[in-house]
């Protein structure tokens, strides 16, 4: 062996290991593992990068929840009943992550105010607690009646 073909051999070896490792995976595949939810190791598994996140969480591939599940949630989003003394439903609340209230079906103005969501239906005020720990806050009170009661989540 020559002289010089050891340094040469030398430098095509530090070449070598100083490349990036980018050339494994390339722009599209890293496209298909960022959509689908999958990883490198979760593909061998069985997640498939052609379906979507969703897709693969359901089949159980995916763990960790989607970028916009893993927003803050929205304490006031969700089904509601406000309910009776006597248990029977007053009415039936829905509201969305935009904190949109409807009311049995009829949407109504709604905002907030000291630490919770309120609205009102006829002569109904509905108050939700924004802190999900606070139990028993969740009310409504119909001026004309007097009567008041809780407000329940479905």
């Amino acid at each position: 062996m020559p002289k010089h073909a050891t340094p040469l051999a030398a430098a095509a070896m530090l070449a070598l290991l100083s490349t990036s490792s980018a050339w494994a995976i390339n722009a599209t595949y890293a496209k298909q593992l960022e959509r689908s939810g999958c990883t490198q190791m979760s593909e061998l598994q069985g997640c498939d990068i052609k379906k979507t996140k969703a897709e693969n969480a359901k089949a159980g591939f995916v763990t960790e929840a989607p970028a916009a599940a893993s927003a803050p949630a929205n304490p006031y989003a969700g089904q509601w009943v406000a309910k009776s003394d006597s248990g029977a439903t007053v009415a039936t609340i829905r509201i969305n992550a935009a904190e949109k209230v409807w009311v049995n079906g009829k949407q109504v103005k709604a905002k907030r105010s000291d630490g919770g969501l309120m609205f009102k239906s006829g002569t109904i005020t509905y108050r939700i607690q924004g802190d999900r720990r606070l139990k028993g806050e969740d009310t409504w009170r119909d001026s004309d009646a007097g009567t008041k009661g809780l407000i329940v989540s479905e």
